[in-house]
């Protein structure tokens, strides 16, 4: 539980911190400019890969070391570097690609791998494929490298269901998490969002008691969970509105602006 103003502000993006356009609103930019006046610092934490967030810093006024992968690594924009890293090992990665298509033979793969990005070739993606794209068997990826994160779909089968099945699959052997768009994403054991979070607050200096931690997903809920106080916006799975010490608005009303308005003002 906070004691008075937080002294790190972390939120996920997609759903939480961005309107419905995938844009910084110009109230919620206000709200994180009276943050960051105020001496606090803003963290971003996502599930994206370090590709999708290279602009983020700058059009919200957050530090320019971002959380991504759902923990798995801290990427410094400015610097254009990793500067820190926690993937799944060549070996667990492909054991657990053939025991998804073992079990699961309607599973398709994609897979992240630092700034790489890779996918089975029928893999069917929903969003720009990147130019430099590895496209093949994920498998033979995966055994030659280290993977941030694993990425599993099966458009025959409903998410929930989907995300219940890679957790049993799965088991211990690796983190198991979703934000929703009919995908489950892998992580190493371990890694998760508070995991990033925890390796942030080490680099600040920061009691994660001392933590605001904004988001909607499945995969914010270890970080909800891990910081002083964790805020859902309305539009949030009912999993992580039922742990939250507070929710507010949705994001396409500004949730988190007008929680940051009443702490710090705007």
């Amino acid at each position: 539980m906070l004691n008075g103003l937080p002294r790190l502000v972390a939120s996920d993006l997609d759903g939480t911190l961005l309107d419905a356009d995938g844009e910084v609103s110009v109230r919620t930019r206000r709200a994180l400019d009276a943050v960051i006046a105020s001496g606090v610092d803003v963290v971003l934490v996502t599930g994206r890969p370090p590709r999708w967030v290279r602009s983020l810093p700058e059009a919200t006024g957050a530090h320019s070391i971002v959380v991504c992968a759902n923990g798995a690594l801290l990427y410094d924009v400015d610097a254009h570097a990793v500067i820190d890293h926690a993937p799944l090992s060549g070996a667990v990665a492909a054991e657990l690609v053939e025991h998804l298509r073992q079990d699961a033979p309607g599973c398709r793969f994609a897979c992240e791998m630092t700034f790489q990005f890779g996918r089975d070739t029928d893999y069917p993606s929903q969003w720009p494929i990147p130019d430099d794209t590895l496209l093949g068997d994920v498998l033979e990826m995966v055994r030659e490298n280290e993977t941030t994160k694993l990425i599993v779909r099966d458009d025959d089968l409903a998410h929930d269901q989907l995300v219940l099945l890679v957790e049993a699959i799965v088991g211990d052997r690796a983190n198991v998490t979703h934000s929703g768009y009919g995908i489950v994403e892998l992580s190493a054991a371990g890694v998760d969002k508070a995991r990033g979070l925890r390796v942030a607050c080490e680099r600040h200096g920061i009691d994660l008691a001392d933590v605001i931690a904004f988001g909607d997903m499945p995969n914010d809920l270890p970080m909800i969970r891990l910081a002083g106080h964790g805020v859902a916006v309305a539009n949030a799975h009912p999993d992580v509105l039922a742990i939250a010490d507070e929710i507010t608005a949705s994001n396409v009303d500004d949730g988190v602006a007008q929680v940051l308005e009443r702490l710090f003002g705007a």
